[in-house]
């Protein structure tokens, strides 16, 4: 195989599935970043990328020019900005895939930018965390290019499965998984802190365990909390898809709004914009 893949973002996605791409034999990985300009940030970014033997790019032109495979990795509200910025370096021999947690309107507004240029679009819905398993996290593809290119990136050891060629059916099968999954960890949160501040957590959790007694209730209420308190920013941004696509739907989505809120004002305090 020979196979030339950019990604357009260097957060936690970027650098997991990049890392683990670079090696395979045949491939080789460009990666670019917007806070590659940045003086506080960027050299540490690019050092990595040298570690992790891919090329950092100095623009998102660089890291479109040869690749065969664009693979967007920016945060939900940077989806439509990154495919914009890149569309322009885009051809008809390119595919641009988009893993981003939106709504299926955002993956439809991402795939008009990309396509005005002849490019293919494939919708990735990334259906578990990343972390620990990297590229053979279990996604869902959409989009008319989905089942073939799926399999190619299925020869590397990633796990995709075709869903459908439409663009929509994969995001809105990750959101509505989402509503609950966030919706959890928000509940755990507001759980853990009243539960604790009134005294009561011994008791609370020993009610939990004879109402649902094949639940671990202590490590849900730290693990979700903690992922709440390191990703809430990102999280809060894909529960605002959730909702924006709830409301298209002609449902309510204020409970999704809500959830992002509550992601959003736990969170540790927010780093610099991410990338696009």
């Amino acid at each position: 195989m020979s196979l030339e893949i950019a990604f357009i973002g260097y957060g936690e996605v970027g650098q997991l599935f990049s890392r683990q791409l670079a090696p395979k034999p045949g491939v080789r990985v460009t990666v670019y970043d917007i806070l590659f300009d940045e003086p506080s940030r960027g050299p540490e970014l690019k050092r990595r990328a040298s570690v992790d033997k891919v090329h950092a790019a100095g623009s998102t032109a660089e890291a479109c020019a040869s690749a065969e495979i664009v693979i967007s990795a920016v945060t939900a509200d940077s989806a439509v900005t990154a495919a914009r910025q890149a569309a322009p370096h885009l051809n008809s021999e390119q595919i641009y895939i988009d893993l981003n947690s939106v709504s299926p309107a955002t993956k439809r507004n991402v795939a008009d930018q990309v396509q005005q240029r002849g490019a293919a679009f494939i919708e990735f819905a990334v259906m578990a965390p990343v972390g620990g398993v990297g590229i053979e996290v279990p996604i869902l593809s959409g989009g008319g290019m989905a089942a073939p290119i799926s399999a190619r990136l299925n020869e590397l050891g990633m796990k995709i499965t075709p869903v459908s060629p439409e663009i929509g059916t994969a995001s809105a099968t990750k959101l509505c998984r989402s509503i609950v999954i966030k919706g959890m960890e928000a509940l755990m949160v507001d759980f853990t802190l009243a539960s604790e501040k009134a005294g009561v957590m011994p008791a609370v959790l020993a009610s939990l365990k004879a109402s649902y007694p094949g639940m671990d209730w202590e490590n849900i209420a730290e693990v979700m909390s903690s992922r709440v308190k390191q990703h809430g920013i990102r999280r809060a941004a894909e529960m605002r898809e959730a909702s924006r696509m709830i409301d298209e739907l002609g449902l309510d989505g204020s409970l999704a709004a809500a959830i992002a809120k509550r992601h959003e004002s736990f969170a540790e305090p927010k780093m610099p914009p991410r990338a696009e």
